[in-house]
C-alpha cells in the first residue's frame, strides 16, 4: 500500500473538489464529503454515496440531514502505486461520488468513461 498522510489525502479530496465547475458545485445541495479509511462491510471499496438523489427529491423533501459521499482513503492508496495515482482516482471517485447525488446510475457512469 502508498503511504500518505491523512492531511495529505484530504487535501487531494478538496483539490479535486475545488476542480468541479462552479455551475456543478452551485447546484449541489445538501451533501458533504467525508474521508475514512475504509468501509466497514466492503473494505476494497473505494468511494460511497448515501442519500437521495437529487432526481429523487419530491416537494415533501426537507428537513433531512445531508447526503454523504465517503471518500476511502485506504482503500484508495490501495489501488495506486505513485501520488500522481492518487491524484488521479481520487478525482474520478470524487466525480463519480458527486454523480450519484445528481442521479446518475454507475451504468451510466461506465457509459461516460466513469468507471
Amino acid at each position: 500500500m502508498l503511504r500518505m498522510s491523512s492531511a495529505d489525502f484530504d487535501e487531494l479530496v478538496s483539490d479535486a473538489l475545488d476542480e468541479l465547475p462552479p455551475e456543478l458545485t452551485r447546484l449541489m445541495d445538501n451533501v458533504v464529503v467525508l474521508v475514512e479509511d475504509r468501509n466497514s462491510e466492503e473494505p476494497s471499496l473505494l468511494g460511497l454515496y448515501e442519500g437521495i438523489a437529487l432526481t429523487e427529491r419530491g416537494w415533501d423533501y426537507g428537513g433531512q440531514l445531508p447526503d454523504r459521499i465517503f471518500i476511502y482513503r485506504k482503500a484508495l492508496l490501495d489501488v495506486c502505486d505513485s501520488r500522481e495515482d492518487v491524484v488521479d482516482e481520487v478525482a474520478i471517485t470524487v466525480v463519480h461520488e458527486i454523480a450519484h447525488h445528481f442521479g446518475i446510475d454507475d451504468e451510466r457512469l461506465h457509459q461516460l468513461g466513469w468507471a
